[in-house]
């Protein structure tokens, strides 16, 4: 028997987490930022639901969509926490093949929900500067409640084939993972049969879903852009623009961190392998840990909200 065929019959039933290589002694250390950033995203996201929730002032279509916004990056968080703390706790490196596989699936899906969110909340404040007189018509809370559903269906339908994919590939000597969690790319480049059918898939996935989301939603700025700079004062254009501010810095959140983990991912052979594995956790945890901050700041609304319950109490 050749070593190739030795080598083909070994099945991997556990992938190997990775931390930050070469600084294992230092791994405790390096989880309080993580267990720092954690808590922000957590405490952050939860607030801004909570407040949403119990201030009926705040019952309107932008707001409903930011609530689910936070909703997905507590997912996100909820998903990829168990595994991080496990291994920069306790060491813990092992990870089921099926339990990998699902732990892939979900940080899909609400990394697939935030962009459907995102591209919600465009079509929000294009609706709210360009036709404020059929926004409420419109954007009613069945309409939303149906947008939201139907932006859960998207993301299942179109991630639940990933798992069977990967399912079918073979799987030899090499399962150790660039990350402390699971990603398609990452797992399907440790595949020792012909994984094309695998990366074809992520690639179309990634262009008619992120692809299609930033497109759209530059197109909705492109056209309440051309519709502030119809409006006589100087005064108004300002304060439409400062409505969407919040909103841009979200997509850029969202957008930046996955364009370079995918870049990274399928071009950046040659790239050290620690800046594949910042830039996975920038993709991960920047979205949740800054879009309450910036919503905070950004939205006196909610900023007034939190600070009157905070002196209430």
């Amino acid at each position: 028997m050749s070593l190739t065929q030795k080598s083909s019959s070994i099945s991997v039933s556990t992938f190997l987490l990775s931390g930050f290589s070469g600084l294992e002694s230092s791994h405790k250390v390096i989880s309080i930022l993580f267990c720092a950033l954690y808590i922000i995203a957590l405490v952050g996201n939860s607030i801004i639901i909570v407040v949403i929730r119990v201030e009926p002032s705040l019952h309107t279509p932008m707001y409903f969509f930011l609530s689910m916004l936070a909703a997905s990056d507590l997912g996100l968080c909820a998903t990829t926490l168990p595994t991080l703390l496990g291994l920069f706790w306790f060491n813990v490196r092992e990870i089921n093949f099926d339990g990998c596989l699902v732990q892939m699936f979900f940080i899909h899906v609400f990394s697939l929900m935030e962009s459907g969110i995102l591209l919600s909340m465009a079509f929000d404040r294009y609706m709210a500067i360009s036709n404020p007189l059929r926004y409420s018509a419109i954007l009613t809370n069945t309409a939303i409640a149906k947008i939201g559903v139907g932006l859960l269906l998207r993301a299942v339908a179109v991630i639940l084939p990933g798992p069977f994919l990967i399912k079918r590939l073979k799987f030899c000597e090499a399962n150790v993972l660039s990350h402390s969690y699971c990603l398609h790319p990452d797992i399907i480049k440790l595949s020792c049969s012909d994984h094309r059918i695998n990366s074809i898939y992520g690639l179309i996935i990634i262009l008619i879903t992120f692809g299609v989301d930033s497109a759209l939603i530059l197109l909705s700025y492109l056209k309440i852009l051309i519709t502030v700079l119809g409006i006589a004062s100087r005064v108004e254009q300002h304060k439409a623009l400062n409505t969407c501010v919040s909103h841009i810095c979200a997509v850029l959140l969202v957008y930046v961190p996955m364009l370079g983990v995918s870049i990274i991912h399928r071009f950046g052979k040659h790239v050290p392998s620690v800046v594949h594995i910042i830039m996975g956790y920038v993709y991960l945890l920047v979205p949740p840990v800054l879009n309450p901050v910036v919503y905070c700041i950004k939205t006196q609304e909610i900023r007034t909200r939190i600070l009157g319950n905070l002196m209430k109490s």
